[in-house]
């Protein structure tokens, strides 16, 4: 599917359910992913969840992909779970749904992942941000677990990851007030990694998704790869995953290449190799 903005413009109808996620892959080897439920707010349905998990998917394995950008659009990026579809769910449903392996694509995708948040990113929608490895923000976007005010609580790695981006005390203040907080805020917090006029969001996401993909695809593999293995390791741990990862990329073209580029005092040709 071809990402067409004016379909997730404020007012549009419902698409179809297939039409809920628009993917673009560019010629500068980045994709754009987008969550296309206007009237819903991107609430995050069954049907949505599936797309997302099917798209990073696809895109984990397509080699001409080397960065992602996933956005809800200019208005909204994700207003939660689909509360409708849980109200009346028991709890062996709920299990049986393995949301964990619907949302593993995403956390285990090895291509950078770039979230460009306008407008609200609660409940699902702020820890589907966090699923990413950069977040960008609007000035206008705000951030929330608001699940306690409907009697539970985050499902999908809301109370994990949230402590680990923002520390123990701003993460329970978000967790047991379900307030929300500005992207000022957020990224005060650690939780944000710059912010940008709301019009400016998803260019400028773009714009370092490109950069991003024009690096050595394999370096930007192994750097995410032994960021997230380090971050619940001991630090001696971490530091030998480090050591061998970055002894490992001798072995590689683009290490020749980067290097010789540079004393040649010339732009790289990355391969990927």
């Amino acid at each position: 599917m071809t990402l067409d903005s004016s379909s997730s413009a404020a007012g549009a109808s419902d698409p179809a359910p297939d039409h809920e996620l628009l993917v673009e892959c560019r010629d500068d080897g980045v994709a754009v992913v987008c969550m296309n439920r206007p009237k819903a707010t991107n609430a995050l349905s069954l049907n949505l969840q599936a797309l997302l998990s099917k798209a990073f998917t696809e895109l984990a394995a397509n080699p001409q992909v080397r960065a992602i950008v996933l956005t809800g659009g200019d208005k909204v990026f994700a207003a939660g779970g689909d509360i409708k579809g849980l109200e009346g769910a028991g709890p062996i449903e709920i299990m049986e749904r393995h949301t964990e392996r619907v949302w593993a694509p995403i956390e285990r995708c090895p291509k950078p992942i770039i979230a460009a948040v306008c407008g609200y990113a609660f409940g699902g929608g702020a820890e589907l941000a966090m699923h990413c490895d950069i977040i960008l923000a609007g000035e206008g976007a705000s951030f929330s677990q608001p699940e306690i005010r409907i009697g539970i609580m985050p499902g999908i790695g809301g109370t994990q990851r949230l402590v680990r981006a923002v520390g123990k005390f701003n993460a329970m203040r978000m967790l047991l007030t379900g307030k929300p907080v500005t992207a000022t805020e957020a990224q005060q917090m650690g939780l944000v990694s710059a912010i940008y006029p709301d019009d400016q969001v998803l260019p400028e996401a773009l714009k370092m998704a490109s950069l991003i993909a024009s690096m050595p695809p394999l370096a930007v593999s192994q750097i995410k790869e032994v960021v997230l293995a380090g971050v619940d390791a001991s630090l001696e741990t971490a530091l030998m995953l480090e050591r061998k990862a970055n002894q490992l990329l001798f072995a590689t073209r683009d290490q020749k290449e980067g290097m010789q580029a540079f004393i040649e005092k010339r732009k790289p040709k990355f391969e990927g190799r």
